[in-house]
C-alpha cells in the first residue's frame, strides 16, 4: 500500500528534480530569515498581539449617514505575550473612511498595537480584526488540497507559490523602496520566477525548456510594449491606491510610473506562465504518441491549442483587472457620464493600457511557443 502509494505520490519526479525542489525550499527558508533592510522603521517600544474586545464605548463616536468619525473606547483582554490575561484600555480612531475603518463589537478578536515604557503599557491601539488564524488555516487547507490532488506536482506548485510571495516580498519591494529602477527589478525578479516556476512544475527537460523560452519572450515583448505606450497614454503611477501616501511617508524620491509599469508585466506574468505551460505540455504529448511527426506539424499542434487557450486567457486578464474597479464603474455609471469620458480618465486608462498590454503578451506567446516546442522538441526533424 505504501509502495503504491509512494509511488503515486512522486509520479515519475527524477532525483534532479527532487534536488531543485529542494533547493527551491532552502532558497524559501532563507528568504524567510532574510531582513528586508526596513525593520528599523518599527518602533521597538511597540508590540502587536491578540486581543479580545470585552466592552466598547462608542459615546464619542459620531455618525453620520454610514460614515463614522470619533474614537472608539475599547475595553480588551490581551490573549498572549507577555501581558496576557491582563484587562486593559484601548481605542480605536475612526478617519471616516469605510476602506480603512473598522467597528469593533463585544467578543471581537482584535490585534493590539501596545505601547510600552520600561515594561508598562503606555498605550493601546487597535489595528484590525484578527485575522491571521484564519488566514493561516486557508494556506494550509490550500497547501494539503494541493498535495492530495497533485501529489508531489501540487508539492511543488505550493513551493513555487511561497517563492513567488517571498521573491516579490523580501526582494522586490525593498529594492523598490531603495530606488532602483523598478522595471528593471520586475524584470529580474519575474525571470527569476519565470525559471523557478517552470521547473519546478515541468521539471528539467525539453517540456520545460520549451515554457521556459516561450514565457520569457511573451514577458519580454510586454515589458517593451508598457515602456511605449506609457508615453502616449500619459498615465501616472499615483493611479494606483496608496501611491501618493507612499511619497509621503518619506519617499518623495520614487518614480510612481515606473513602479506602475512594473506592475504591469508583473500581473501579467502568471498567465504567460500558464499559456506557454499549456502549448509546451500539448506540444510534448503530440511527439510523444506521434514520434515521427515533423517539425512544421508539430508547430501547427501547438498554435492550435495557443489559439483556442487565447481567448479565455484575454478574458481573463479582463476580468482580473475589472474586477477591482467595478464599485468605480458604477458610480460613473450612475451619474450619466459618456462613454468617451469614462475611458479618458485616468483610472480606466490605466487599465485599459493594463489589459491591452498584457493581452499581447500572451497573443505572441502563444506561437513562439509553439515555434520554440517544435524544435526543441524534434531537434533533428526539418520543417
Amino acid at each position: 500500500m505504501l509502495r503504491h502509494f509512494y509511488r503515486w505520490f512522486l509520479d515519475g519526479t527524477s532525483t534532479k528534480d527532487l534536488a531543485f525542489t529542494a533547493m527551491i525550499s532552502l532558497i524559501c527558508a532563507a528568504l524567510w530569515t532574510m531582513p528586508t533592510g526596513f525593520e528599523d522603521k518599527l518602533d521597538g517600544n511597540v508590540g502587536h498581539y491578540k486581543g479580545r474586545v470585552i466592552a466598547v464605548d462608542n459615546s464619542t463616536v459620531v455618525q453620520c449617514g454610514i460614515i463614522k468619525t470619533g474614537d472608539q473606547g475599547l475595553t480588551v483582554r490581551i490573549e498572549e505575550g507577555p501581558f496576557e490575561d491582563r484587562t486593559v484600555e484601548g481605542s480605536n480612531v475612526l478617519s471616516g473612511k469605510l476602506e480603512l475603518d473598522s467597528f469593533y463589537a463585544t467578543e471581537d478578536r482584535v490585534l493590539l498595537d501596545i505601547t510600552t515604557v520600561d515594561d508598562e503599557i503606555v498605550g493601546v491601539h487597535a489595528s484590525g480584526k484578527y485575522r491571521l488564524g484564519v488566514e493561516a488555516l486557508l494556506l494550509l487547507l490550500f497547501a494539503a488540497t494541493l498535495a492530495v490532488v497533485g501529489g508531489f506536482t501540487g508539492v511543488k506548485a505550493m513551493v513555487s507559490f511561497l517563492f513567488s510571495a517571498l521573491m516579490i516580498w523580501k526582494v522586490m519591494i525593498p529594492l523598490f523602496l531603495k530606488g532602483w529602477d523598478p522595471v528593471f527589478v520586475a524584470f529580474g525578479v519575474v525571470s527569476a520566477l519565470t525559471f523557478a516556476i517552470v521547473f519546478l512544475v515541468a521539471g528539467f527537460g525539453r517540456r520545460g525548456a520549451t515554457a521556459w523560452i516561450g514565457a520569457m519572450t511573451g514577458l519580454g515583448l510586454t515589458c517593451i510594449l508598457a515602456e511605449v505606450f506609457s508615453g502616449p497614454f500619459g498615465i501616472h503611477g499615483a493611479v494606483r491606491p496608496f501611491s501618493e501616501m507612499l511619497l509621503y511617508s518619506g519617499y518623495p524620491h520614487l518614480d510612481l510610473t515606473r513602479i506602475f509599469l512594473a506592475g504591469i508585466f508583473l500581473a501579467s506574468s502568471g498567465a504567460v506562465m500558464d499559456l506557454a505551460m499549456d502549448i509546451s505540455a500539448a506540444v510534448a504529448e503530440v511527439k510523444e504518441h506521434r514520434p515521427d511527426i515533423d517539425r512544421w506539424k508539430l508547430f501547427k499542434s501547438g498554435l492550435k491549442v495557443g489559439r483556442a487557450v487565447i481567448g479565455t486567457m484575454t478574458t481573463t486578464l479582463l476580468l482580473a483587472y475589472s474586477g477591482g474597479y467595478l464599485t468605480m464603474m458604477m458610480v460613473f455609471m450612475a451619474q450619466g457620464i459618456p462613454m468617451s469620458n469614462i475611458l479618458n480618465v485616468n483610472y480606466v486608462a490605466a487599465e485599459i493600457l493594463h489589459t491591452m498590454v498584457g493581452s499581447f503578451g500572451l497573443v505572441t506567446v502563444a506561437p513562439l511557443t509553439a515555434l520554440t516546442g517544435a524544435f526543441v522538441q524534434s531537434r533533428t526533424d526539418q520543417i
